[in-house]
């Protein structure tokens, strides 16, 4: 049986040539949708197909497929299956059967259109409604960018769906890995790479991801809630799911988005892992503004990467100064860079035994002002446990050093560790890479809590505070020196030598001049 690198590594040979083949005119960056439209479409097909068959198997009806099921039959059980599943599909929109049928299939487009708002609609005035709706906003199958003609389209709809349809995605039973999961989130990581900056603002690298989560449940084996403010197309919360076991969350994933289109890819993303809607809860909006989850707060594990030095409204709104996630501050963070909002948002909402592992743009460690405030009332009132420096050139379109800021309410010292991981990284292509081994030693240092030579330091807030509110890694850590050491005496020696050997030859050049 291929292990899980092989089937890895045939996966992600597999997506990379479909997405080869089949960009064509339209421009990778929106081919994107497709392609996890497609792929979203595929998995809850064969989802609900599996859970609909095994309920049929164990009631002892061998032979059952719901595939080949009458549709006015399916619709008698519809309502039981949108509560247990949050959707509903009729057996002839399954993607097997409208792949079947596809190539022969003259409104193939509006066929598409037309399940997807059935499914979607197949939700509304449940539970799952809010879960489900917009799904498939971004999979327009009558746009332009497929082709200028409905034969076009249709004709690279097809290709798409037997693209998608031959992936070798299996069943639980077949696969070492999450296939789903982890197409989506190798799609996501190729076209973020080619996506410039933008890229990097909803997708956040699989290995910083996982060390985020490993610092952030360090010492747990179960949670009740995970959150992320900042949440992007979700890869930080699956880390979660991954390193606990989504099973281990008991109340499961919280996040909040503001952007529509990475919204819908979040939610996407909950379900291509196999996470039921009736255990995550992911909204649209501004979280600094109108965040949505006060009744759900406060959250045991919180994990973000939010945008870097963003405008917000800061103190032209002046109710925020009262707001209770900011107030006990003092001081609102400035309007033209609202991370430390963002942090003020996850300490206010994480729960006493909890920690939260933020990405950080390096700015917010040493800047003055409203921002050294802020930090102030961190460190006084000893809420931050670490700083970490991680290495330039690890995000998508962000070449920058940015750092994580651990974020504890019961800690157990008077004291904040400094760990210098800039070095801690392979060069891959044109990005710097954490390493499996990397993130291991991050870890040791971060587990450790003590002073090693060149990479950590544990200082006293006192002398935090003595230091002006300073949190720059460098500021405590002394990085080591890996200049070549030269020994003077021995240098000059050689020079002396140089020296008496040139004035030897220029002699004997003299010699031989005067002999000619």
């Amino acid at each position: 049986m291929a292990t899980s690198t092989q089937q890895k590594q045939e996966l992600y040979k597999t997506i990379w040539q479909i997405a080869n083949d089949l960009r064509g005119a339209v421009d990778g960056w929106d081919f994107k949708q497709y392609v996890l439209g497609m792929l979203f479409y595929r998995y809850i097909s064969e989802n609900i197909t599996a859970y609909l068959n095994d309920l049929e198997h164990k009631a002892g009806n061998a032979g059952f497929d719901y595939a080949a099921f009458n549709d006015e039959q399916a619709q008698t059980a519809k309502a039981q299956i949108v509560k247990e599943k949050g959707f509903f599909i009729l057996p002839s929109q399954l993607f097997e059967n409208v792949r079947r049928n596809a190539k022969d299939n003259e409104n193939l487009n509006m066929t598409l259109a037309e399940v997807f708002k059935s499914i979607e609609a197949s939700a509304i005035g449940t539970d799952s409604e809010q879960d489900m709706r917009g799904l498939f906003d971004d999979l327009d199958v009558n746009s332009s960018k497929l082709g200028a003609t409905v034969s076009k389209r249709n004709e690279r709809l097809v290709k798409i769906l037997n693209a998608i349809g031959e992936m070798n995605l299996g069943g639980p039973q077949q696969n070492k890995i999450d296939a789903f999961g982890d197409a989506y989130e190798f799609l996501m990581t190729m076209y973020a790479g080619s996506a410039g900056k933008s890229g990097g603002e909803f997708f956040t690298p699989q290995e910083v991801s996982e060390l985020l989560a490993h610092i952030a449940t360090n010492g747990k084996q179960k949670v009740n809630k995970v959150y992320d403010p900042a949440c992007g197309s979700g890869s930080l919360l699956m880390q979660c799911a991954k390193v606990l076991g989504k099973e281990n969350v008991r109340q499961g994933f919280f996040g909040q988005e503001v952007n529509q289109t990475t919204y819908n890819l979040c939610r996407i993303n909950m379900f291509l892992h196999d996470i039921n809607y009736n255990h995550f809860d992911i909204a649209l909006g501004d979280t600094l503004i109108e965040p949505n989850h006060w009744d759900d707060q406060p959250f045991d594990v919180i994990v973000s990467n939010p945008p870097y030095s963003i405008h917000w409204v800061g103190d032209d709104n002046p109710i925020l100064i009262n707001d209770p996630r900011f107030a006990p501050a003092g001081v609102l963070a400035p309007k033209s860079k609202a991370d430390l909002a963002f942090t003020m948002h996850m300490l206010s909402w994480l729960a006493a035994d909890g920690a939260a592992a933020i990405v950080e743009f390096p700015g917010v460690l040493y800047r003055g002002g409203a921002e050294q405030k802020i930090r102030q009332y961190l460190i006084d009132n000893n809420y931050i446990d670490t700083v970490i420096q991680l290495p330039a050139n690890l995000f998508f379109g962000v070449s920058i050093a940015t750092c994580i800021i651990v974020l504890k309410k019961n800690k157990s010292d008077n004291k904040t560790l400094f760990i210098d991981a800039s070095q801690e990284f392979e060069h891959e292509g044109n990005k710097n890479k954490l390493m499996p081994q990397n993130i291991q030693h991050i870890m040791e240092w971060y587990v450790a809590r003590t002073n090693s030579q060149h990479r950590t330091m544990l200082v006293s807030n006192t002398d935090i505070a003595a230091n002006g509110y300073n949190l720059s890694v460098n500021s405590y850590v002394e990085q080591e020196d890996t200049r070549e050491v030269i020994d003077i005496d021995k240098l000059n020696a050689e020079l002396k030598q140089i020296v008496a050997r040139e004035n030897e030859l220029r002699a004997q050049i003299d010699e031989l001049i005067k002999s000619i």
